[in-house]
């Protein structure tokens, strides 16, 4: 056989997007040189990570724009204090709904995901705009329910676009991006809600951050190159990923533990703080502290998104589960501090808390069959925040705000031992006896 009919064994087809269709397109690519990071970095355009970026910060602005304006709706509509928690939890819920729809239907395998990204957004936008219309509990909590479904084809959906987009090799550093913007979106209520202003033009700020979001993703970022779309609709596909992929559930498992204490931290976050704050008799805002120790997070995504492409994502996301863990088991310590101390250790905590997320991910994406990314990706986040509900519930129990974040510690404790066999050689060779076994 000739050198040159052996080059042409060594090529594998691949696909690339016609910007104009949206339609994959074939290619032919040179396994031994043309996937190499630089060669993908020069073919694929150079916006498409900060639109996507961009655009998942815009989208997951919604997150928390319920609860930033939470006290005015409480005063106005005479609502009752337990509201904070229904609201979360009613948005939490509806991202679960839409999540399992999603995953059992393979929505973003069978369906173009950035086409999927932008009805979702505008959905969400339109939604959260409607909320000042409709004043009552029982329609807040529809729409917050709503606007969590919605949610649901932003997030994980925004994830698999930017799977489509990078290789294995740099999807750790795409994710830290990715889900940086979304602590930082999530946290900009609060910031917006220093702004003076009515909290009906807080909520239709997001709304059109959300839509702006969902109309660069759906029209001008076409589908990745990395994209391989299911040849069939599998509802158990979501069982087999469980039942017979050892590395995925070990991913799955950590990434679970990591949910009980992230969102309940968020939440539960400002309420801490103004019980400390008025404890000291400190005129600083909970809001503006709040605002703080979540967007900095986005830094902590950041960092670790780099961090992976030396140490691995399975590492960084050890590291960070392990200080936010042990931050948990601090914080009574911390509520008896300084503020100055208790600051600058909830900054690290914030900066730890959603820095394994994006890597996590990273481990769900790579240990999936490509052709079930998105479904793989959805399912999980949709388990994850299921168990956020009832981490957000838990802290609503009648104790101290001192001692209230040692009930979230069991969540790290659980992922750091999920995630042992990804981390400890000894104990991923024993696993790798018994899948053989």
């Amino acid at each position: 056989m000739s050198e040159a009919q052996t080059e042409h064994q060594h090529e594998v087809e691949t696909t690339c997007v016609d910007a104009d269709d949206q339609v994959a397109q074939p290619l032919r690519v040179s396994k031994e040189t043309d996937t190499s990071p630089a060669t993908i970095t020069k073919e694929r355009p150079f916006y498409i990570l900060p639109a996507i970026v961009g655009s998942q910060f815009a989208g997951t602005a919604l997150w928390f724009a319920g609860n930033a304006v939470l006290p005015e709706l409480v005063e106005q509509w005479d609502l009752p204090e337990s509201s904070l928690s229904f609201m979360t939890s009613s948005v939490q819920f509806g991202f679960i709904v839409g999540t399992l729809v999603f995953a059992l239907f393979n929505v973003a395998d069978w369906f173009p995901p950035t086409r999927v990204f932008g009805i979702c957004a505008l959905f969400g936008a339109f939604v959260n705009a409607m909320i000042p219309f409709w004043e009552s509990l029982a329609g807040l909590i529809v729409l917050r329910f709503c606007t969590g479904a919605a949610l649901a084809g932003i997030y994980p959906v925004g994830m698999k676009v930017a799977a489509d987009w990078f290789p294995q090799g740099a999807l750790g550093l795409a994710l830290g991006w990715l889900v940086g913007a979304l602590a930082v979106g999530s946290a900009v209520p609060f910031l917006l809600s220093q702004i003076p202003q009515s909290w009906q033009s807080l909520l239709w700020e997001t709304s059109a951050l959300a839509a702006t979001g969902g109309i660069v993703v759906g029209c001008f970022v076409p589908n990745g190159p990395y994209r391989k779309a299911s040849s069939k609709l599998d509802p158990y596909v979501v069982w087999s990923l469980f039942r017979t992929n050892q590395p995925f559930r070990s991913a799955a498992f950590g990434y679970f533990g990591h949910m009980w204490e992230l969102y309940a931290f968020w939440t539960w976050c400002p309420i801490v703080w103004k019980a400390y704050l008025e404890d000291r008799d400190v005129g600083w805002d909970a809001s503006v502290v709040t605002f703080c120790v979540v967007a900095i997070g986005g830094v902590g995504c950041v960092i670790g998104g780099y961090m992976s492409e030396r140490q691995g994502s399975a590492r960084v996301a050890f590291m960070s589960l392990a200080m936010s863990g042990a931050l948990c088991l601090l914080s009574p310590l911390l509520y008896i501090s300084p503020p100055v101390v208790n600051l600058i250790s909830y900054l690290i905590w914030g900066l730890v808390v959603v820095a394994d997320s994006p890597q996590f991910s990273s481990l769900v994406a790579q240990t999936c069959p490509p052709e079930y990314r998105g479904t793989a990706l959805t399912i999980v986040n949709c388990i994850g925040f299921a168990v956020t509900i009832g981490s957000i519930q838990l802290l609503g129990a009648p104790i101290s705000e001192q001692y209230l974040f040692l009930l979230l510690a069991p969540g790290p404790g659980f992922g750091l031992w999920s995630m042992r066999s990804h981390v400890f050689p000894l104990d991923r060779l024993k696993d790798a006896g018994n899948v053989s076994n």
